[in-house]
């Protein structure tokens, strides 16, 4: 299926309590659900997954994130999400921790929320389905994941590396 492909980072974010922080989107993609913060890279500028979540952190968190404080836990290609584009999803973890919920921004609202929280929210079913799961299993670890999205109720996973870190989160 020919369409474009898209690069972008999610941003998993704690505070000291290690809820996670989500935005309740207004835009689409995923309008109304809750997601990590992030964005697209500008890809024509050149810009490298690193300097975009950085770059993310800052415009949508107020955050400013060295690299060191980066860790790259997931990367995720979607092919066909929605019938409207391939995805490459970088999934970072910010290390440094939250102390204070940001304001909202016009792409949404920002709120935290527990682990256990998450599953009972209005989320991406391939959120949901995977990504999440494969996130807490390799959170401090790494992971690399392609979801073929044939429709809305069909998608087929594939994981491609899995190196999770046991006993580093609970």
């Amino acid at each position: 299926m020919t369409l474009p492909h898209k690069i972008s980072t999610l941003l998993y974010v704690f505070d000291v309590e290690d809820r996670v922080l989500l935005l309740q989107r207004h835009r689409e993609p995923n309008r109304g659900l809750w997601s990590p913060p992030g964005g697209k890279l500008m890809t024509a500028m050149g810009e490298s997954p690193y300097a975009c979540a950085q770059r993310e952190a800052a415009e949508e968190m107020g955050l400013d994130v060295p690299l060191s404080h980066l860790h790259l836990t997931g990367l995720i290609s979607e092919a066909g999400y929605q019938g409207t584009a391939h995805w490459l999803m970088f999934l970072f973890e910010i290390r440094q921790r939250l102390d204070r919920t940001p304001p909202d921004i016009e792409e949404g609202r920002f709120r935290l929320f527990h682990r256990e929280e998450v599953a009972a929210l209005p989320i991406p079913a391939t959120d949901r389905e995977r990504i999440w799961p494969w996130f807490w299993e390799h959170r401090g670890g790494f992971f690399s994941a392609h979801c073929a999205c044939n429709s809305a109720e069909s998608t087929q996973w594939t994981l491609e590396e899995s190196l999770p870190v046991r006993d580093s989160h609970g």
